[in-house]
């Protein structure tokens, strides 16, 4: 007994079709790798500075989130726990590399608010702010 084949028209429209959808997924996902923000470049960490306040950078938290120090003064963070993370500034004032354990310093020079992030946990969030006394 002959099984009835589909019609050569209709596999190739069928494999036409999935090829046109799979192209256009591959081409959004270019577009939005294309859109992501640059990671800025590693700043090297002012080690010989001393810190007058240090930030813990555990459990996909930065704590405290929000510190404050005068002019020339600097903060460490502390990387403790499983998980890498970074602190990133985004117009590149400090840039740290990812890392679990260890720790980074930056000394900052002039009044202002810096707010950072770990750039592969968006959500982890803080900001230093620096004020003249």
């Amino acid at each position: 007994m002959n099984t009835p084949r589909p019609a050569a028209n209709a596999v190739l429209g069928r494999r036409t079709l999935l090829g046109g959808a799979l192209g256009v997924v591959g081409l959004g996902a270019a577009a939005l790798v294309g859109c992501a923000p640059a990671k800025p470049k590693f700043v090297a960490s002012d080690d010989d500075a001393q810190a007058a306040v240090t930030v813990k950078v555990v459990d996909n938290a930065y704590e405290p989130a929000e510190v404050s120090i005068a002019p020339g003064q600097a903060v460490r963070w502390e990387f403790i726990g499983p998980d890498q993370h970074d602190v990133i500034q985004s117009d590149g004032e400090f840039a740290s590399k990812l890392q679990r354990e260890g720790s980074y310093t930056h000394r900052f020079a002039k009044a202002g608010d810096y707010a950072y992030l770990c750039s592969i946990h968006p959500e982890m969030k803080g900001v230093v702010h620096v004020k003249a006394a």
